[in-house]
């Protein structure tokens, strides 16, 4: 080949990579690295992003540097390249002294084009003056979003990286993530310092995916849809949140004969070396993983990526369900929610955001316990029983690691042990001179609980996943996927913030709840009734259930009259599904107010965005029927008080046995024959005949002819009874 074909990018573009053209998106960023700019490109998952760095790095002159965070991307990525013949190798932490000081030298004599360093390298300044001696031609950035404290995966080592680059003489930067909203991507711009750079932000859109919401209300429930999924599409990727979780799966899905692999932070290099290469070689074609699994593997045939508890953030979500279809071909992504799943990704916030009295406390207990050397000898759940406030042990370690980055303490190996020890650095300093910024901790935790309320405001939109995901990206004229669970049930939604009659509305309920309930010492509320009794008692019903239980003495009684009890009654239901309310399990499930109900009935929040009643249901915010009332809805039947006919809670089961025995043999959720609320309308009206079932509200021309039937069965054998 002749030398000038080798600086040819379309030629070298088909000799290492067997591409004969670009992917939507990568031509531009191609060319602005190949000119000498610097470049903040944001390609979705599958986008090739990569390419857009390793091909430059093949036709320029001098060496490539990749900043990358994990140690199973690198390799990933250095095994491939190796294979097209291309020269390159990685430093990090599973490397020693003298194996880094081999790859520098072959660096600086020009033996390598690209080198995948770890970002804690650059703690170090003997490294930084041993790069300094290497020809670099460019400086790339993998998964920039770490640089960002409002990205969803923030690397305090990442921070290290702009006053790397002025170390090193402000070499060409680029920078690449597959997930970032304008905030992140504004400062990734600041971190660094990039030089009048191309900005690049290709489409999110992924038009061969199948975003899903799957509603689920017990575990049971959860792998029985999983084990559907797994059935229908084959090959995937099971995210789950905690290690715990991925071996309880992976132990199921192995007595259900179904080969898989489990990938977690608690296993040995080895281990998850062995995990992820039996899945990348086909090996095993599903693996079940916590969330670091994925990055950079380069496996096209993903059909199905499925979350079994919510993630922690809309980024998260979108770079982990985007490692499905990578071959353009039609997947699904399908999250299994529960609203009490996202205790999880509370408890992952608190860890993650220790506070300043957490912080203070953990320097405080380190000079109480500190030796003449002023070290800590102590292992971290040594540690962490000494502190007397602390309630998580995570915070203990993002304490720690906040102190080392400010240079108050450092963490060293212990000879002979496996764990690390602690020094002091300024054993002078007073715990409350500590000086943090305390405002960005303070603010990276509001943000961190944003992040986790627009993932919950995600999974209860009655839009557009997809639509949704892109205006949350930035994309304001995104237009409508097609192939989600919502696009595909032609339901109609309302998702917004209150308006200020219905967040006063809202409060009534909240209040009628608590008025309902008993207040514990610990503030938290214990429920007496269940959402009948008190949807009956908002609307000032006059039934025998309401004065027996004297619910008619409240000053809560009728407060919502004019609403009118189905609207009442849907209220509730999406006020549940906002984690608003909660109810208790058993045969009788009492409603209680939750931690985030009684802000916002104190005010304390002051914002409510649900899926409002009314477009969907054609009820009215007056009781009455609206204007784009839907044919299905039974003429005056909305405006019954169907709380003031009783509610049969034997029907109840019975019907929902029915719908439970539907869905097992359609191979459907059951949301997707009736939803919950249209089974109470069944129990409360009792509908005779098809005919008359198909004017409740819930029931349409895509499932009332090809399921009212069974029900109406039921409810004809139910009542002479």
């Amino acid at each position: 080949m002749k030398e000038t074909d080798e600086k040819n990018p379309l030629v070298a573009l088909e000799r290492y990579f067997g591409f004969r053209k670009f992917l939507d998106g990568q031509s531009p960023v191609v060319s602005a690295v190949l000119s000498g700019r610097d470049v903040l490109a944001v390609m979705p998952t599958g986008g090739g992003k990569s390419l857009c760095y390793q091909l430059p790095a093949v036709v320029m002159d001098g060496v490539t540097v990749v900043v990358s965070p994990l140690i199973a991307l690198m390799k990933d990525q250095v095994d491939g390249l190796q294979r097209k013949g291309i020269a390159a190798t990685m430093i990090n932490s599973s490397l020693s002294m003298s194996e880094q000081r081999e790859r520098l030298a072959a660096l600086r004599a020009g033996q390598l084009k690209l080198v995948y360093i770890a970002p804690e390298r650059f703690r170090s300044r003997s490294f930084m003056e041993a790069l300094q001696a290497v020809p670099l031609a460019l400086f790339a950035i993998d998964e920039a979003h770490c640089l960002s404290q409002w990205g969803h995966d923030f690397r305090p080592d990442y921070l290290r990286l702009g006053e790397a680059l002025e170390f090193l003489g402000r070499p060409q930067t680029a920078a690449f993530t597959a997930t970032a909203t304008p905030v992140v991507r504004k400062d990734i711009l600041a971190s660094l310092g990039l030089r009048d750079p191309f900005e690049c932000v290709s489409g999110f859109a992924r038009p061969n995916l199948s975003l899903r919401v799957t509603p689920v209300e017990k575990v049971r429930q959860k792998f029985a849809r999983l084990r559907t999924i797994i059935e229908t599409h084959r090959t995937g990727i099971i995210y789950c949140a905690t290690r715990r979780k991925v071996e309880e799966v992976a132990e199921t899905l192995f007595d259900w004969n179904i080969p898989c692999v489990a990938y977690h932070g608690g296993m040995s290099d080895e281990d998850r070396e062995r995990a992820q290469n039996l899945f990348i070689e086909r090996k095993r074609d599903v693996a079940v993983a916590t969330n670091a699994f994925g990055m950079g593997i380069d496996r096209s045939d993903v059909r199905f990526v499925a979350h079994f508890e919510v993630p922690g953030s809309v980024e998260a979500y979108y770079q982990e369900a985007g490692r499905a279809g990578r071959d353009g071909e039609q997947s699904v992504c399908e999250l299994l929610f529960n609203h009490a799943d996202s205790k999880t990704q509370e408890f992952f916030i608190e860890g993650n955001n220790p506070g300043r009295a957490c912080i203070t406390d953990v320097y405080r207990t380190l000079l109480k316990l500190s030796d003449d050397k002023n070290q800590i000898r102590l292992r971290l759940k040594e540690l962490a029983d000494a502190v007397p406030s602390l309630s998580n042990e995570m915070a203990l370690s993002s304490a720690l690691s906040m102190l080392v980055r400010n240079r108050y303490v450092a963490r060293f190996d212990l000879p002979g042990e496996r764990i690390k020890g602690t020094r002091l650095l300024r054993p002078d300093v007073a715990p409350e001179a500590l000086e943090l910024d305390w405002n960005a901790i303070e603010e990276k935790e509001r943000r961190d609980h944003d992040k986790l309320r627009a993932m919950l405001d995600l999974c209860y939109s009655g839009g557009c996943r997809q639509q949704w995901i892109l205006r949350y990206f930035g994309e304001q004229d995104a237009s409508v996927c097609g192939s989600c669970d919502v696009c595909t049930s032609g339901a109609r939604s309302d998702f917004r913030d209150a308006t200020e009659e219905e967040l006063v509305n809202v409060r009534k309920l909240l209040s009628g709840v608590g008025r309902a309930s008993i207040r514990m010492p610990d503030g938290g509320w214990e429920g007496r009734f269940g959402q009948g009794k008190i949807v009956q008692m908002l609307v000032g019903s006059r039934s025998q259930e309401v004065l027996s239980a004297r619910l008619d003495e409240l000053s809560t009684y009728g407060i919502l009259k004019e609403l009118g009890a189905a609207y009442v009654t849907e209220l509730f239901r999406e006020l549940m599904h906002a984690g608003y309310l909660t109810k208790t399990g058993g045969p009788y499930p009492l409603v209680i107010l939750t931690r985030r109900g009684q802000r916002l009935m104190f005010g304390k929040e002051t914002t409510c965005r649900i899926n409002w009643p009314g477009s969907e249901t054609g009820i009215s915010k007056t009781g009455g029927s609206s204007t784009n009332q839907q044919p299905q809805a039974l003429p005056g039947a909305m405006d019954l008080d169907g709380a003031e006919m009783g509610f049969d809670q034997e029907l109840f089961n019975k019907l929902t046995i029915v719908r439970a025995n539907l869905a097992r043999e359609h191979g459907v959720p059951a949301y997707s024959i009736f939803q919950t609320s249209t089974i109470e309308f069944f129990t409360r009206l009792k509908p005779k005949s098809v005919e008359a079932g198909m004017r409740i509200r819930g029931v349409g021309p895509s499932n009332g002819p090809k399921y009212l039937s069974y029900f109406v069965e039921c409810i004809a054998a139910h009542e002479p009874r």
